[in-house]
């Protein structure tokens, strides 16, 4: 059981041990949490939920029943209910899902995820190709890896623009739909930087 206080929220949670950062709450997921501000109308998907951390705080600060949790793994997904229940927020939606295979919802304005480090690209693609068509028009999708070029040009190359923020050795990721259709941008090395958490912009 792991009991911890997440963006001024009390919250704990059963793990399990085939999941990912079963005995603490992992680095790069609480980097780019610090980063997201939510609303309380958001409608979040949390893509690859493994034991709920994401989900569930978005839960706590919105409404339970806009929130969508998936994972490939049926333990995450049994383990992200019960925490659910044990977090006080049951009406979370918790589905197997292979990516966004399972999911029918195409107007989330928020998508998270912390995309496996030693997958290939094609899976990175997939969640950002796909992700753009699961947002509405002025939605966000958020991402944390170890890992900036790709990211940042296929971010660009889908969504016209992009800002990173590199904290404690992670990169987070947030780019906005803003139109129904792809960008054609291209990735430019001219940027503006600045101080605040090392954020970098990144725009057509």
């Amino acid at each position: 059981m792991i009991k911890t206080v997440v963006n001024d929220v009390e919250l704990k949670f059963k793990t399990n041990e085939e999941l990912f950062s079963p005995k603490y709450l992992d680095k790069g997921t609480l980097a780019m949490l610090s980063i997201i501000e939510f609303e309380k109308n958001d409608k979040v998907l949390d893509l690859g939920c493994g034991y709920g951390l994401i989900g569930i705080l978005a839960a706590k600060l919105c409404i339970p029943a806009n929130i969508t949790m998936v994972d490939i793994n049926e333990k995450a997904v049994k383990c992200s209910k019960e925490n659910a229940k044990l977090n006080g927020v049951p009406e979370v939606e918790v589905t197997l899902s292979d990516g966004y295979s399972n999911i029918l919802t195409n107007d989330f304005n928020k998508i998270i995820c912390h995309p496996p480090y030693h997958a290939d690209f094609s899976v990175a693609k997939m969640i950002i190709e796909k992700g753009f068509n699961r947002l509405a028009i002025g939605g966000h999708i958020y991402l944390v890896t170890k890992r900036k070029e790709w990211y940042k040009n296929k971010l660009i190359s889908t969504f016209g623009g992009v800002k990173i923020w590199e904290i404690e050795g992670y990169y987070v990721f947030m780019a906005i739909k803003k139109e129904s259709s792809y960008s054609k941008a291209k990735p430019r090395k001219k940027r503006k930087k600045t101080g605040e958490n090392n954020k970098e912009i990144f725009k057509k």
